[in-house]
């Protein structure tokens, strides 16, 4: 395990990883359509608030604002190019704004997907997935992050380019994945099968966990199942959307509350993650209910789920939500066309 992520787990038992990055850039103002790396470099400002907010809340982990910094995804944006320009321009503003905390704050190098199918179902190759994500983990460890975050993960063969790619920068990995489809992954893997998998990659990945998703419960419900599957010394993430996504007016809008989140803590806590904190929809007051959740938490019994619907409601309650919400949308495109 890292040096560094083990000696601070072993000061309190657990690490409070930050919130959103893309709710709180669109509420700075950024565009649907826009880059948000670009913002690295044309408003760093906005973004060192996105972080100083969290740190401040009680982030001991702020990840950079590079989750679609690969060269896949910022083809979208005719910027393929700037792959290591927006990479280590988004380390070097998160690692100055952690290093005026006054404490140690981690930072981390989030490196999502690159938004390709893989062979052979798609077109890319494992060995240019890892040619990416090596090319963007370069780059984050040139601008001073800690250790490397991949996230949103779907696949095993994202998986296994994500990991074998970052691995060759040297730093600590940290992985998680999506549970948003009946409780497996969009291409088809289960939190137990996920983590088993990723035991078989061993190239310094030092936690695993669940990110992202359809809501709290179903958050906390796959944490208790990569748990269940895993080996002495897993150190497990949660980190949730802030309650459970609603469509309204066009946009996507997250119902969590200060108050649901902080069940959702104390609950992952229970399910046995040790790093928790928050993805879409959480804001810096929604991360300080869940570090004041967990501050003199001793954790309970492992919940099972009925626990976790009785108290964070039904784990597939956010399919339904975004289902219902999706069938006014696809009526008003034909209305449209």
């Amino acid at each position: 395990m890292s040096n560094i992520l083990e000696s601070l787990l072993a000061g309190k038992g657990y690490l409070i990883a930050d919130g959103a990055m893309g709710t709180n850039l669109f509420a700075a103002g950024l565009v649907t359509g826009d880059s948000p790396e670009h913002w690295n470099v044309d408003h760093p400002d906005r973004i060192a608030a996105i972080h100083r907010g969290m740190i401040e809340a009680g982030a001991d982990i702020v990840l950079t604002n590079t989750f679609g910094a690969n060269r896949h995804r910022l083809k979208l944006h005719a910027s393929e190019s700037r792959v290591a320009e927006l990479n280590v321009a988004g380390a070097r503003i998160a690692r100055s704004v952690a290093d005026s905390a006054g404490r140690k704050v981690l930072v981390a190098g989030s490196m999502g997907p690159t938004g390709e199918i893989y062979q052979p179902v798609g077109p890319l190759s494992i060995a240019e997935g890892r040619d990416a994500f090596a090319e963007q983990a370069r780059a984050l460890k040139q601008g001073g992050v800690d250790i490397l975050w991949i996230e949103t993960m779907s696949g095993r063969e994202e998986l296994e380019a994500a990991v074998t790619g970052a691995a060759g920068a040297g730093l600590p990995i940290v992985a998680t994945m999506t549970f948003d489809t009946n409780g497996h992954t969009m291409m088809g893997l289960a939190p137990g099968d996920a983590i088993r998998f990723a035991h078989t990659l061993d190239r310094g990945l030092v936690a695993f966990g669940s990110n992202c998703g359809i809501g709290p419960a179903a958050l906390v419900d796959s944490v208790r199942g990569i748990d269940a599957a895993a080996e002495p010394g897993d150190v497990i993430v949660a980190k949730g959307n802030c309650g459970i996504p609603e469509y309204h007016d066009g946009h996507i809008h997250y119902s969590g509350t200060p108050e649901v989140m902080a069940e959702y803590a104390r609950m992952a806590r229970d399910a046995g993650a040790r790093i928790i904190g928050g993805c879409c929809g959480t804001s810096p007051s929604h991360l300080k209910a869940i570090v004041d959740a967990l501050a003199g938490y001793r954790p309970g019994p492992k919940p099972d789920r009925a626990a976790i619907e009785a108290r964070l409601g039904p784990v597939g309650a956010g399919a339904d939500a975004l289902a219902a919400a999706a069938r006014p949308a696809r009526a008003g495109r034909r209305r449209r066309g």
